[in-house]
């Protein structure tokens, strides 16, 4: 797939497994588009720049998603290397799929909670990733981004009661419609300068109750029967919010609890979650803790705000990074905060899934990390 832009919405288009590469003019390696890229396993370059895409139509491309270089119509020495990397990526990933039924835990004894984050078609990839002990993080608004038009209570029903039962033993942590900023809905256009810093996350949903209420409808009435449904809140930024958000998850659940009970069936409370993304969250973790029952640190966002770049501009694609000591502070003071709240944390942004940033947060007391199937494997 080239493009000169290559955007979420547009990924999510395309089945799991018949995207061989991806090569977009515009955008940045921190973008959903390349997050979706990386959870699809698909090499992919994000922000060539300068390069007309007509140079690229008809062409024989080896994309090195690694690397981040394009290498167009290659010789046959450099044609015969590529594939001999290919051989090697296919055996390393043969030899990792040997050992995926190893425990997590490290040479020195430390045990760990290793979750995926799914949305793609959340079924196939637990399937695909099962020594992973549930979902971290249920990306809502894929499925909304596959329809011409808002899904009904029951088309989400049937899509969540799916996942839901078919791992009734794994915790399943489901966000809540998450669109704005470079996720937009064809049917739902919303037009602002700074995208990221507008009408995104909870503060839309909590502007349309009615949307939120309806897909919060559908989690509990998946969940009849079930113990496994938690309920994520993101873009959190105020103890407002979260006490909306719980006043309409309250009254969702009495509904429900109704019906269930008409029928012979129990309904369980779910555990209600923040995503920490954020940074005026950090300084409120304590009041936060007493309103929720579990913490969800999304890196990607919380380092885009951190350090104020636009994670989808390639002009400043260099200056964004998780290792950052800013973000290395925050991350060990959500945690060592979380930790004396006795609130339960995860982080699931990209961070969760490279060795060295896994490795990072093991040191600073993170049990349980989420991050995408490939990563997971």
């Amino acid at each position: 797939l080239v493009a000169r832009e290559v955007s979420a919405p547009m990924l999510a288009e395309f089945p799991v497994g018949k995207l061989k590469a991806i090569v977009s003019i515009q955008g940045s390696n921190n973008s959903h588009a390349a997050i979706l890229a990386r959870a699809m396993g698909v090499p992919a370059v994000m922000g060539l720049g300068g390069v007309p895409l007509s140079m690229l139509n008809d062409q024989e491309l080896f994309v090195d998603g690694y690397s981040g270089q394009v290498v167009l119509a290659p010789e046959q020495q450099a044609r015969n290397e590529f594939i001999q990397l290919i051989l090697e990526e296919e055996a390393l990933n043969e030899r990792i799929e040997s050992e995926s039924d190893q425990p997590a835990k490290s040479v020195d004894g430390c045990e760990m909670t290793l979750l995926v984050n799914v949305g793609l078609s959340a079924g196939l990839e637990m399937e695909q990733n099962k020594q992973g002990a549930g979902v971290g993080l249920y990306r809502t608004e894929i499925p909304f981004m596959l329809r011409e038009r808002f899904p009904s209570e029951q088309e989400q029903f049937e899509l969540y009661h799916s996942l839901l039962s078919a791992h009734p033993n794994k915790e399943m942590t489901m966000r809540t419609l998450d669109v704005g900023g470079d996720k937009p809905l064809s049917y739902f256009p919303i037009s602002e300068e700074n995208p990221f810093l507008g009408w995104r996350g909870i503060r839309l949903t909590l502007d349309h109750p009615e949307i939120f209420l309806i897909q919060v409808r559908a989690m509990l009435r998946a969940s009849i029967g079930l113990t496994n449904l938690q309920i994520l809140l993101p873009m959190v930024s105020s103890i407002s919010e979260i006490d909306e958000a719980n006043r309409l998850i309250k009254q969702a659940f009495y509904e429900v609890k109704e019906d269930a009970i008409k029928n012979n069936k129990v309904l369980f409370k779910p555990a209600i979650g923040v995503m920490l993304e954020v940074p005026a969250v950090i300084f409120q973790l304590e009041l936060i803790a007493k309103k929720v029952d579990f913490f969800s640190v999304g890196t990607n966002d919380l380092t885009q705000y951190l350090l104020a770049v636009d994670r989808n501009n390639s002009r400043v694609a260099q200056l964004y990074s998780s290792y950052h000591p800013s973000v290395l502070i925050a991350l060990n003071q959500i945690f060592q905060t979380s930790n004396l709240c006795n609130i339960p944390v995860t982080v699931c942004g990209e961070l969760a899934g490279e060795p060295s940033g896994a490795l990072i947060l093991m040191a600073m007391g993170y049990r349980k990390l989420s991050m995408n199937a490939h990563s997971l494997r």
